[in-house]
């Protein structure tokens, strides 16, 4: 009993000790969440890395305790981040997804703490955020990207680092900037503290050239990107239409109201055709509508293939029709589907289409559904649905258009391809009728960023909302509110030149990975906790210098 006490009291004494970094990694998470959709204060991203450098560079602080203290960051950030996860399906999932996810953070800490002691630590923090930023998109179940600190950059000056090495280089900008400035604060402050008050404090160095290198790049990309979201060049212009038909009611029985969805979109149409005939609307070289507008097969049955054919004669153009379609060898047991994007041309009906090659688990399938299922009663209203494949680009009216419906847009390798497949424009339809208008604000950070990647416009259209069009400096040029019917109907350009990042965007992200895990490697070669060398014919341990 009293040794139980004893270690009661020595927990509670060493939680007070802690406290202050406890504080710090949970306000850092919490900045880093602001820097996102839909607060958008992206500025605070810095800061939050830079409070998070304060915790792990500190001498206390373990390799354990720097996974604590990542974990806590983590879960601080994505909490708030992600509560529309259960919107509709209650609180388990998104607590479960948050603190998964803390996990990448948290290994993060415990690498950094092992690497603080190298010169220049801010580049090697920097390289170790960039991996696990890749470990958490692509584990488990194909991983997870939702949470890159990339897409809460949409609005800051740093976006155009993007065309040079896309996502993964704007997120190591960033952090390696918040980084260096904590690098700068500790060196001074130490500089102030020393007797020799004179002495050039010479650690500052390296964060000061990361900084600067950061601000070059953007100085030398933002000009260019600049120009691109203007207009500049003589790019050829075509008039795309959105449509945004709005659903009865959002949740997950939206589906039992497929019909009513389809008349939805119908219906809009219409109304655009008539503002083209009145001259109230230019006319459109073809139409999108989002994903799942037609939950009902139009290939299959008659009646949504008499509507949607009615809508692309009355507005006589062709539309990229959301559809989820029955896939071959689909039986009563496993009823599976493709959700594909279907080219509706008004004279001969559904022709090209792209089906969706990166498939949403939790969603649209279900992983161990024998297994997942005993967790939640809403497990088994997950779907069946098969990735496709395919060049990721079809062709409405001759013009060459990527598609990456809802889920693949979060991925950096589907519109790369799409682009690097002769995409001259990128389409993003989408269905948030399941989930808040603070998740439609977060996706559409990922096609603004998407936009400036690949110097492409961007036109997002959704059941609900956010529906938008982005020049490719990642602007909004028009956009809907969320959860109504409405319309937009834009001209855009067609651009077929491909940016740094469209041509070596993977290659960027391998040398970032190989920064941060090279400085780990060499980190553990230097401390005597993990190599053991023989010297002078007998073995000896080896620290760290």
């Amino acid at each position: 009993m009293a040794e139980t006490l004893s270690r009661t009291r020595r927990f509670g004494q060493g939680l007070v000790d802690r406290l202050p970094q406890l504080g710090v990694a949970i306000v850092a998470g919490v900045l880093l969440c602001l820097s996102f959709p839909p607060f958008g204060w992206w500025y605070l991203g810095f800061l939050a890395f830079a409070l998070l450098a304060w915790v792990l560079t500190r001498e206390t602080t373990t390799v354990l305790g720097g996974f604590g203290y990542g974990f806590l960051f983590g879960a601080a950030f994505y909490l708030p981040l992600l509560p529309w996860v259960g919107a509709f399906v209650g609180p388990f999932p998104w607590i479960g997804l948050s603190l998964a996810e803390a996990v990448f953070p948290a290994l993060f800490g415990a690498a950094a703490v092992v690497v603080r002691r190298l010169p220049g630590w801010p580049l090697w923090f920097a390289g170790l955020w960039a991996a696990q930023e890749w470990l958490k998109s692509t584990v488990p179940f194909g991983g997870f990207p939702w949470g890159v600190v990339a897409y809460g950059q949409t609005e800051s000056p740093l976006r155009s680092i993007a065309q040079l090495g896309g996502a993964p280089l704007l997120s190591f900008a960033l952090v390696l900037v918040g980084f260096s400035l904590a690098a700068m604060v500790f060196e001074v402050i130490q500089w102030w503290r020393r007797d020799d008050a004179q002495t050039t404090p010479p650690a500052v160095v390296v964060p000061g050239l990361c900084i600067s290198a950061v601000l070059l790049a953007t100085a030398l990309t933002w000009p260019h990107v600049r120009q691109s979201g203007l207009g500049a060049g003589d790019e050829h212009s075509v008039t795309v239409a959105v449509v945004q038909g709005n659903v009865p009611r959002l949740g997950l029985d939206f589906n039992a109201q497929r019909r009513a969805v389809l008349d939805n979109h119908v219906r809009e149409t219409l109304r655009l055709a008539e503002d083209v005939r009145a001259g109230r609307a230019p006319r459109p070289m073809f139409v999108v509508w989002p994903e799942n507008s037609s939950d009902i097969d139009p290939l299959a049955n008659p009646d949504a293939h008499e509507l949607i054919s009615s809508a692309a004669a009355a507005i006589d153009a062709p539309i990229l029709v959301g559809a989820v379609v029955e896939a071959p060898g689909a039986t009563a047991e496993e009823p599976t589907t493709t959700n594909s994007v279907i080219v509706w041309n008004p004279e001969s009906g559904p022709g090209e289409r792209h089906d969706k090659q990166i498939v949403q688990p939790f969603g649209e399938y279900l992983p161990w559904r024998g297994f997942f299922r005993n967790f939640s009663e809403y497990a088994d209203r997950a779907g069946y649905f098969v990735p496709g494949d395919g060049t990721g680009v079809v062709h409405p009216a001759g013009v060459p258009v990527g598609v990456t419906t809802c889920w693949e847009v979060i991925f950096d390798r589907a519109p790369r391809e799409s682009v690097r497949n002769g995409a001259q424009l990128l389409v993003v339809p989408s269905n948030n009728a399941t989930f808040t208008e603070s998740m439609s604000e977060q996706q559409l950070a990922f096609a603004r960023l998407r936009a400036v990647e690949h110097d492409r416009y961007v036109v997002v259209a959704g059941t609900t909302g956010i529906s938008a069009i982005i020049s490719p400096d990642g602007r909004e040029l028009a956009r809907t509110a969320f959860y109504e019917p409405a319309y937009l109907d834009s001209a855009v350009r067609l651009k077929s030149q491909l940016t740094a990042a469209t041509r070596f965007g993977p290659l960027v992200e391998g040398l970032l990975i190989a920064l941060g895990v090279g400085s780990l490697i060499v980190a553990m070669l230097h401390n005597e906790g993990f190599v053991r060398r023989r010297v002078g014919g007998r073995t000896t341990d080896r620290g760290a210098t």
